[in-house]
């Protein structure tokens, strides 16, 4: 992996405190960014995936929302699978 020095202009009190919680982690302070960078980018990667899994340049999720029909939860798991069982083709 390359590594890019960088300059960023951050408030001086974020920084230093910044600077002591990677120690107290006992994280290099890049390490400490480059994880917080990618957790902030995690739903630009998945969409990217999505992407190349559906072969194209946009997708969309395809999904029937349900109504709840009362009664307890278990019941209407159970009607939710019958239906979904029946639109099953074999």
């Amino acid at each position: 992996m390359v590594k890019v020095k960088t300059s960023i202009y951050v408030d001086r009190d974020v920084w230093e405190r910044f600077r002591r919680y990677a120690l107290r982690r006992g994280v290099e302070v890049s390490r400490l960014l480059e994880d917080l960078m990618r957790d902030e980018m995690v739903e630009d990667l998945l969409d990217d995936a999505l992407l190349s899994l559906a072969g194209s340049e946009s997708y969309e999720v395809d999904f029937e929302p349900v109504e709840s029909r009362g009664g307890l939860v278990s019941e209407l798991v159970r009607v939710m699978r019958d239906e979904r069982a029946g639109g099953v083709s074999r």
